[in-house]
């Protein structure tokens, strides 16, 4: 997003997986920027309240990431209603659980055709518009994308692959002038993490070991990955691509098992 000639107008970008979580969460951020926006999402009822409470400025596609068709429509919106596209946050995506025996042929397929090649497919629609106005894309993986749970096989290969598809995606792109980067969030209190939570046999200990999960004590707020995502697709970060920015209160910075000191307590 790095177009001189584009300075004198706001920049639009679109926001996929835009009606709750961290795709709300970036497209707050982005509206109090003074981006415009268009929103994407397969939940009509909450993309329409998500637009009215960022101010019903912003355009509006119901419509799936896992269809090429949906994806091309809404870079289509953004040409007409904005005259171009100048930059993409993806973040639509689906939390799925199973092992290699238990994982339904039928789940791990929806669980790649969302999460990975619905990548590939917003990128694909997008990046015509993305060369001509020398734009950035930001992918939403996850710190599942660099380490793993357990029971959670299908959507870990998923994210691993779209740390592959940032770093393949920024090479080809970087003779075109567009960067290519990703965030890999820890835990966000967004409803996907609540449905997970809730999952479990005892959801009150399970929400207190989440938060001690990040050093810095508590999980993270949506609006604090659209932080991120904002400065990565902004002129600021001119000199980064082929990068996935962990954004996970020190989660995979942490060695388990620090030894005691004599309180008690780890050192």
């Amino acid at each position: 997003m790095n177009d001189p000639a584009k300075s004198a107008s706001p920049q639009t970008v679109l926001v996929t997986g835009a009606a709750m979580g961290i795709g709300r969460g970036v497209a707050e951020v982005l509206t109090a920027e003074g981006k415009n926006l268009v929103l994407f999402d397969l939940n009509a009822e909450a993309l329409n309240a998500t637009a009215q409470a960022l101010g019903g400025k912003a355009a509006v596609v119901v419509g799936s990431v896992a269809n090429l068709a949906d994806c091309e429509r809404a870079v289509q919106l953004a040409v007409e209603r904005f005259g171009g596209l100048d930059g993409v946050s993806h973040n639509a995506g689906i939390q799925t659980y199973g092992d290699a025996v238990s994982t339904t042929p039928e789940l791990w397929a929806k669980t790649l055709d969302t999460n990975l090649t619905g990548s590939f497919y917003v990128a694909k629609a997008a990046l015509p518009e993305l060369r001509r106005r020398k734009g950035a894309i930001v992918f939403t993986t996850s710190v599942q994308g660099m380490a793993a749970q357990k029971g959670a096989l299908a959507y870990v290969v998923s994210k691993h692959g779209m740390i592959g598809l940032v770093t393949g995606m920024a090479m080809d792109e970087a003779a075109h002038g567009v960067r290519v980067l990703g965030v890999a969030p820890g835990s966000v209190e967004t409803p996907m993490l609540r449905w997970a939570i809730n999952q479990d046999p005892n959801p009150a200990a399970l929400d207190e070991e989440i938060d001690a999960m990040h050093p810095i004590g508590r999980r993270g707020q949506p609006t604090e990955i659209g932080e991120v995502v904002a400065f990565l697709l902004s002129d600021k970060a001119s000199f980064m691509t082929g990068e996935t920015v962990r954004v996970d209160g020190g989660m995979l910075a942490r060695i388990p098992g620090a030894p005691k000191k004599a309180d008690g307590k780890s050192t």
